[in-house]
């Protein structure tokens, strides 16, 4: 399929029910108002385009952007692009789910993760938390820096309830993430979820509620599934 014939397809999947969701959650520019599941049904239209993946995320479209994430190859994204699908995430469904799950299965996941990380801008920051997350949920724990995430988890601790609202969101998700993916920091994190506590996050007009670390992690434990890997994180 062509971009023009996917985009018309994307335009007849889209609702004012989705797009109403979608605006309670805080997006921002222009969608249709396309379901997630919808959008992954075209994936198998994209996936071995790898020109046509990129030119979607190009058009600003919400939907386009998303099914973009899920159909490029991460493996032959270059750095650059990366970064201008960070510096275009405007909103966090972009930014904590496209950016990220493609970023973190990059070949520049741990190095635009740690700049991420450090930027003033809300979507950019929460593009790095959530690529590392993402990352210590596919990569074996040998391969680590296990000082480096002990540190981040300190720093969580200790500044987490001053931080933007979105990096409040992620930066609670990585926590989780240390503590299910990676066996030795486990009780770390779960120490580190214990002194953080519930995390408050606006989350708009919807139900959606934030994670409490500590319980997130129990149950994760109590299915024995501590430090089980998985095989990607794009979704």
């Amino acid at each position: 399929m062509t971009l023009d014939e996917i985009m018309w397809k994307l335009a007849e999947l889209g609702s004012d029910q989705t797009r109403k969701t979608f605006i309670n959650h805080g997006a921002q520019g222009t969608f249709f108002g396309v379901k997630i599941g919808d959008l992954k049904k075209l994936v198998k239209y994209v996936k071995k385009d790898q020109e046509l993946a990129l030119e979607l995320y190009n058009t600003g479209n919400h939907d386009a952007m998303y099914l973009a994430g899920l159909s490029v190859n991460p493996k032959l994204i270059k750095k650059d692009t990366l970064q201008t699908w960070a510096t275009k995430a405007n909103w966090y469904l972009l930014a904590e789910y496209t950016v990220a799950g493609v970023a973190a299965e990059s070949d520049y996941a741990l190095e635009l993760a740690r700049e991420w990380i450090q930027s003033d801008e809300e979507m950019i920051a929460v593009c790095g938390w959530n690529t590392y997350a993402n990352y210590l949920s596919i990569t074996p724990d040998e391969q680590l820096d296990i000082e480096e995430i002990r540190g981040l988890l300190h720093q969580i601790e200790t500044t987490i309830h001053a931080e933007r609202n979105r990096v409040k969101y992620v930066m609670n998700g990585f926590v989780i993430s240390t503590g299910a993916y990676v066996k030795e920091l486990h009780n770390e994190a779960v120490e580190v979820a214990d002194t953080i506590g519930k995390v408050h996050v606006n989350v708009g007009q919807t139900a959606c509620k934030v994670p409490i670390a500590t319980d997130y992690i129990k149950k994760i434990e109590l299915r024995n599934k501590i430090g089980v890997k998985r095989k990607t994180c794009i979704c």
